[in-house]
C-alpha cells in the first residue's frame, strides 16, 4: 500500500468531493463516485485515507452459520483487526442493504484502532449508535439483520466495486457531506494540488457572486479581468 503524504492528506481535508470529481472528470474518470452512500452522522469529520477493502459474496447457507465468527481468521473480523491506522475500510456489499455489513461494536473497534473511517454500499446495524461516535462512516441505509443472512465475507484487500465505483487497495478515499469519491493512488498528489487551487478560485467566485457579480465571464474565467481580480483577492486573503 502506498503512503499518503501528510501534505496531501491535509490538502484533501480542505477540498470537496465535488471539486475532486471535476478534476477527475478532466482526466477522463467518470465512475469514481461511490453511489448511494450517505454519512451516518450530520457533523462527522471529512474522511481522507487509503482504501483497505473487504469483499462480500452471496452467502451459502451451509458455510455461513453463526459459529463462523468463532474463527479468528474470519475475513470480516480479520479485516477489522488488520485495517491499518489512517486507512479506510471499504466494503463491497453488492449494493445490498437487506443485511448489515457490520454493527456498532466493529465500527467502534475500527475507531479505537485509529482507522480513518468506514464505507459500505450496503447497510449498518446499530446505525444510531454509530452516528453518535463522531467517526466518518457511510452506508446506504440502516439494516438490522446480521450480514450472515445474505453476505459471506470472502476476500480482504483485493480490488472491489463499491457503489459502482472501482476501488483498488491504496486508492485514496475522500468523503464529505455530499458523498464519497475514489482517487486513483498514482494521481492523489496531482489531484490534491489541482483541487486545492480550484477551491481557492471557487471561494473567490463565491465572494464575487455574493457581492452581486454575474457569473458570465467569471465562472468560468473567460474575462481577463477575472484573473487579475483573483490574483488580488488571493493576496488580500493570503490564499
Amino acid at each position: 500500500m502506498t503512503k499518503l503524504s501528510d501534505a496531501t492528506r491535509a490538502k484533501l481535508k480542505t477540498i470537496s468531493t465535488a471539486t475532486v470529481a471535476t478534476a477527475l472528470f478532466k482526466r477522463g474518470f467518470r465512475s469514481q463516485c461511490i453511489q448511494d452512500v450517505h454519512p451516518l452522522g450530520p457533523d462527522q469529520p471529512t474522511l481522507v485515507g487509503e482504501a483497505f477493502t473487504l469483499r462480500y459474496m452471496p452467502a451459502r447457507e451451509d458455510l455461513n452459520k453463526l459459529d463462523v465468527f468463532r474463527d479468528r481468521a474470519h475475513p470480516q473480523r480479520k479485516a477489522v483487526e488488520d485495517c491499518p491506522p489512517d486507512a479506510v475500510l471499504v466494503m463491497d456489499s453488492r449494493k445490498d442493504a437487506r443485511a448489515a455489513s457490520a454493527g456498532a461494536i466493529l465500527i467502534t473497534r475500527l475507531m479505537k484502532r485509529g482507522v480513518a473511517g468506514v464505507i459500505t454500499d450496503g447497510g449498518f446495524r446499530d446505525s444510531a449508535e454509530i452516528a453518535k461516535l463522531g467517526f466518518p462512516a457511510y452506508h446506504h441505509r440502516p439494516s438490522a439483520p446480521t450480514n450472515l443472512t445474505l453476505h459471506q465475507a470472502i476476500e480482504i484487500n483485493g480490488p472491489i466495486g463499491c457503489g459502482d465505483a472501482p476501488v483498488f487497495p491504496g486508492d485514496v478515499i475522500l468523503g464529505d457531506s455530499d458523498g464519497v469519491i475514489v482517487i486513483p493512488a498514482h494521481l492523489a498528489d496531482e489531484i490534491a494540488n489541482e483541487a486545492f487551487e480550484m477551491t481557492a478560485f471557487e471561494d473567490f467566485v463565491t465572494d464575487q457572486v455574493n457581492a452581486g457579480k454575474s457569473i458570465l465571464g467569471l465562472y468560468p474565467a473567460t474575462d481577463d479581468q477575472t484573473l487579475v481580480d483573483f490574483a488580488a483577492w488571493r493576496k488580500t486573503n493570503n490564499r
